[in-house]
């Protein structure tokens, strides 16, 4: 099976990215980060920043199937 890759696997996405918004939106990704819940990031000073390819991760990680369904 492919997997998706929604987001450029090479790139460094800053959180003020607006194609992150696809995930979640900036404040509720401040909430994730708080309760160290959603897609990995990395933290550089006061700059967060997520991997394109831990995005992707985060993604297929959530992936739900129809014909998963109990």
């Amino acid at each position: 099976m492919q997997t998706m890759k929604v987001f450029e696997d090479e790139r460094v996405y800053d959180d003020s990215d607006d194609e992150l918004d696809l995930i979640a939106t900036k404040t509720k990704r401040a909430q994730w980060r708080h309760r160290r819940f959603g897609p990995a990031w990395v933290k550089l000073g006061r700059k967060v920043k997520y991997l394109g390819r831990d995005l992707n991760a985060y993604i297929e990680e959530n992936r739900v199937s129809p014909s998963d369904a109990a």
